[in-house]
């Protein structure tokens, strides 16, 4: 199968296709995804706009399901609009919201609808939005949820035995936060989200190439690497400022003081952001065990195309 053949599939025609990401991964080549967070909108010009300036360059684009325990306009949806577009999607589907029966009904749904690519999340805490008062589900973990899409692909069942018709080809991905790993450090977390299905992994930001190298030398060496494609967080930054919170405030971030500093000595800092970014994927594509990076940059979307344009990482897509 050429890459170009997996890139798109049609909704609901049923067929066992290799999404566009899979296809560039299982290739060996470096792949690169960006994030979209939906708005809080109704019509589909205002997600859709957005997006589409990542055609073309970006190999999938992830669609945020409830990001930052707020309410946006659904991941499932907005998905279903990129797959639309042209735009290849990668769903993600957190265990806050909905319970299992929900969480099945929307798997069904995303493959009827030719959506492929998985991100499967615990969610932020409801406490951490804004509406605190707001229940959570957590009817399932993220290894229960990753156990139920293997269920659906490989064996046409739902958890209660009952099965289901037609095909579900989904390249199943989670996440984990790089670190830089102590001398007795083992990676857990991931050899269990690699047991259970998972079969690539986003990352948190690890804005620091030296550390990436030592990461994945680690799980080279816990037998990860032909197991699991690692794509690392990175963000083109808007400000010193932003750079700050982020090494302070997001759990997992690593945001080295020289990257800080270089944004606080510059005159343009979205554009010394832009180029910091464009420097880490040019370095990430180099270091073996890494198979790719994925653009976060809340606030600041519209730097993406730019960053992976001028990365040179595009292939000609």
């Amino acid at each position: 199968m050429t890459l170009e053949q997996g890139w798109h599939v049609g909704a609901g025609d049923g067929q066992d296709v290799t999404s566009h990401l899979q296809a560039v991964l299982e290739a060996g080549h470096f792949a690169v995804t960006a994030e979209i967070v939906p708005p809080a909108a109704l019509e589909e010009h205002l997600f859709v706009e957005k997006a589409l300036p990542l055609r073309g360059l970006a190999d999938a684009v992830n669609v945020t399901d409830g990001a930052g325990a707020r309410a946006h306009m659904c991941s499932l949806a907005a998905a279903s609009l990129l797959h639309g577009a042209s735009i290849e999607p990668i769903l993600q589907l957190t265990c806050r919201d909905r319970n299992r029966i929900a969480l099945q009904s929307d798997l069904m749904g995303a493959a009827a609808l030719g959506i492929r690519n998985l991100l499967i999340l615990r969610g932020d805490d409801p406490t951490a939005g804004d509406q605190p008062d707001a229940k959570p589900v957590f009817d399932l973990d993220s290894r229960g949820l990753t156990e139920t899409v293997i269920g659906i692909r490989d064996r046409g069942e739902l958890p209660s035995g009952r099965k289901v018709e037609g095909k579900a080809p989904f390249f199943i991905g989670g996440a984990d936060a790089p670190v830089d790993p102590p001398a007795d450090w083992e990676p857990s977390g991931l050899k269990a989200k690699a047991e259970a299905g998972t079969q690539f992994v986003q990352t948190q930001f690890c804005m620091d190439p030296d550390v990436v190298r030592r990461y994945v030398a680690r799980l080279a060496e816990h037998g990860l690497k032909d197991k699991l494609h690692i794509l690392i967080g990175v963000a083109p930054l808007a400000s010193a400022k932003s750079a700050r919170w982020m090494k302070e405030k997001l759990f997992g971030v690593t945001m080295p003081d020289a990257i800080i500093e270089r944004m606080d000595a510059a005159s343009d800092p979205k554009a010394e952001g832009r180029a910091i970014c464009v420097e880490l994927l040019q370095q990430l594509s180099e270091i073996d065990g890494v198979s790719g990076a994925h653009i976060m940059a809340p606030l600041n979307e519209a730097s993406i195309p730019e960053v992976i344009e001028r990365s040179g990482l595009t292939r000609g897509r």
